[in-house]
Formats: structure tokens, sequence, C-alpha cells
């Protein structure tokens, strides 16, 4: 990925050179031409020209692809090491996202957002584009995005795939043989539960990391791309919905520390109908903790 990032940002400035040399109403050449002038694939080329429109020096529809202004120095792509890690994109980008005063059905300026959160425009169109098939945002037909909005219907059928992709995990993880690490994994998970049970007091805003570690733990037994794909956005939603509602935290992460042990023993003892049944008794107070932060914060 760092190596495909500077290929874009070299071609990318090359881009900004070829234009500030021509006069606007000019034609830049076709996509292949310059995939060869700059050896580059037609890929960051195309990607290259999107943020050349999104940043309204080209405008590019079609086969066209004029030139509108002259760029400046301030549109040059920096240096790699100033950008953001994809992790970090989707923690900006979600954070952002499930602010309370950014309502569906907002337009995403994708030049203004990826200064906003330091990476690269095409980084985060194909951010976004993996976000398009989860409806969290949708492309617009004259280009750039929507935001859909995280809706109540979105987190009911978020909640429910979740819970068929964790109960299909619990019994692949059942299966697994003695001397495979996800039995050592689930030990330590205990004891770090077990510590931050006793120490509730003063840590329970720790415990949204352990659950994302716990849940991400069970569902890494599942080698599936598509799985692993979905696995990114469900975990970031129900991480996030932790900092949302503070409403009785201390109480509710209590609970949920119980529950998760009271899953994780039940794994460690191969015990395929207690697992199954803490497992779908702690996703769906999950759900019901989830739907009560969006009805606190108006998303419903």
């Amino acid at each position: 990925m760092a190596r495909t990032d500077d290929r874009f940002r070299s071609a990318y400035n090359k881009l900004l050179d070829l234009c500030s040399a021509m006069q606007p109403g000019d034609q830049l050449p076709p996509e292949t031409a310059l995939a060869d002038r700059m050896e580059v694939s037609r890929t960051i080329v195309r990607n290259a020209l999107q943020r050349l429109d999104d940043e309204k020096i080209v405008r590019w529809e079609g086969r066209s692809k004029t030139l509108i202004q002259i760029p400046e120095d301030s549109h040059r792509l920096e240096s790699a090491d100033t950008y953001v890690s994809t992790e970090e994109l989707e923690q900006r980008f979600l954070e952002w996202i499930l602010r309370f005063d950014v309502p569906a059905g907002t337009t995403l300026n994708v030049a203004q957002l990826s200064r906003q959160f330091g990476v690269p425009a095409h980084s985060l169109q194909e951010f976004l584009s993996g976000l398009s098939r989860f409806g969290l945002v949708e492309r617009r037909q004259k280009g750039g995005w929507t935001l859909l909005g995280f809706t109540q219907d979105f987190a009911v059928e978020l909640s429910d795939f979740r819970m068929l992709l964790e109960l299909n995990a619990v019994r692949q993880l059942l299966k697994l043989p003695d001397d495979h690490d996800i039995w050592q994994t689930l030990k330590d998970l205990r004891q770090e539960h077990v510590a931050l049970r006793d120490d509730i007091d003063s840590r329970f805003h720790d415990f949204s990391m352990l659950d994302e570690r716990f849940h991400t733990t069970i569902n890494s037994v599942v080698k599936n791309r598509f799985v692993l794909e979905a696995q990114k956005v469900i975990t970031l939603i129900f991480h996030y919905h932790y900092m949302w509602d503070k409403r009785d935290e201390q109480e509710r992460n209590t609970a949920a520390i119980s529950e998760h042990l009271e899953w994780i023993d039940a794994m460690l003892a191969r015990d395929p109908e207690r697992s199954i049944a803490a497992a779908q008794r702690h996703l769906r107070r999950s759900k019901e903790t989830l739907q009560s932060s969006l009805k606190v914060h108006r998303h419903v």
C-alpha cells in the first residue's frame, strides 16, 4: 500500500505539472497516454484525475478532461509519512459521522475531508467505496458521496448480521484442536476481564477496547475475506457506540464483562450449547444497548 501511495502522489504531482503548462479550457490527454507518460496504471491515473476533479482543477466528464484552473503549489501532495494509516482513517471517519451534527443526506466533500483526516483523497475514495457496500454512504450520480446516516434500521440489520457471523465463528472456534493458539488467547482475555472487573470503579472506561479485542479474537478464526470486510464495519460501529452513551456506563460495562466471562468459560469448557447461549445473550443485549444509544442521541 505504501508503494501504491507513493506512485499515486508522484503521478498526481506530475499531472499538476502538466496542468501548469496548459491554459484553462485545454483538454488533458487520454487516460492511456497519461498512464504511459507517468509509467503508472490507469487505475492510478483515474484516481489522480478524480482528485483533480474534486479540487476543481479539472472537470472530468467521461473522456473529456477540461482544465478549469491553473494549479497552485498548495495543491501538491505531501510526503507519505505525513498521512495517517488506514486504521486511523477508519477511526477518524467513524468518529466524525457518529457526531450528532452530521445528519443523513450530508454531501461528503472528499477534497476537504481528505485534508481534515490527513489522508490522500484516493485513499478516502477507496474507504468510502468499501463503506458503500454496507449502506453507510452512497456514490452520487454526478460524482462525490452522500452520507446515508446511521439509522435505527441500519442498527437492527447490522446487529442481526453480527449475530449470524459471530455464532458461526463460535461454532468454528469450538472445532479447533487443543494445541491451537486460540485457547491460550482466550485464557489471557479471561484474566484481563477479571482484572478489569476487580478494578471497575477506576477503569470502566477501558472496557470498549477490551470488548473490541474480545470480539475480534473470536471472529479471527473465520478465514473468509467477505466476513473480514464486514467485520471491519461491525467492529467500528459496536466499538464506538460505547463512546456515545455515557448513561450508566459503569453498570453496563460491568454487566458486559460478566457476559463475556460466561461466554469465555463456556468456550474453554468446549461446551457448544452453553457457548451459543452465552453468545446470543450478550449479542442481544449489545443490540439493545446500541438501539438505546441511538435514541438518546436522536439518530432515530
